[in-house]
């Protein structure tokens, strides 16, 4: 179901009494749909879906991604995800394998944590984390 973000709320007056809000529902605070972009590990086949955003622009969303631009300071490779590690997000989208901006993911060159916003995007980007030794 598409979100609906109220516009106003309402509010008090002086005297006690309830103040009705002067906008109601309109058709531009309805948000999107989550795109909800999983780690496909089955087959070598990344999807995107392309969208009209508001004012007439496109946004590319990606609904199953292979691989991630990752940095290296200052060399950045496309390397293969084999995981997701760990999410801030939400606890379950690691076990359904949904990269979010901040996830956590195992790729051939160690773990990353992305950056960009892949449901937003369309391409996962990620920079190196460094492992802390105790």
């Amino acid at each position: 179901m598409v979100q609906y973000h109220k516009h106003a709320k309402t509010k008090a007056s002086g005297s006690g009494g309830k103040r009705r809000a002067n906008k109601d529902k309109d058709r531009f605070h309805w948000g999107g749909f989550f795109s909800r972009t999983k780690l496909e590990s089955k087959s070598d086949l990344e999807t995107r879906n392309e969208f009209r955003t508001k004012g007439g622009g496109r946004k590319v969303s990606a609904t199953r991604v292979l691989y991630a631009n990752v940095a290296d300071g200052a060399t950045v490779k496309k390397v293969k995800i084999k995981d997701v590690v760990s999410t801030e997000a939400n606890r379950h989208y690691v076990r359904e394998k949904i990269v979010t901006k901040g996830t956590v993911i195992d790729t051939e060159a160690g773990k990353a944590r992305v950056l960009s916003r892949p449901g937003q995007d369309g391409v996962v980007n990620a920079v190196l984390v460094k492992e802390e030794k105790n």
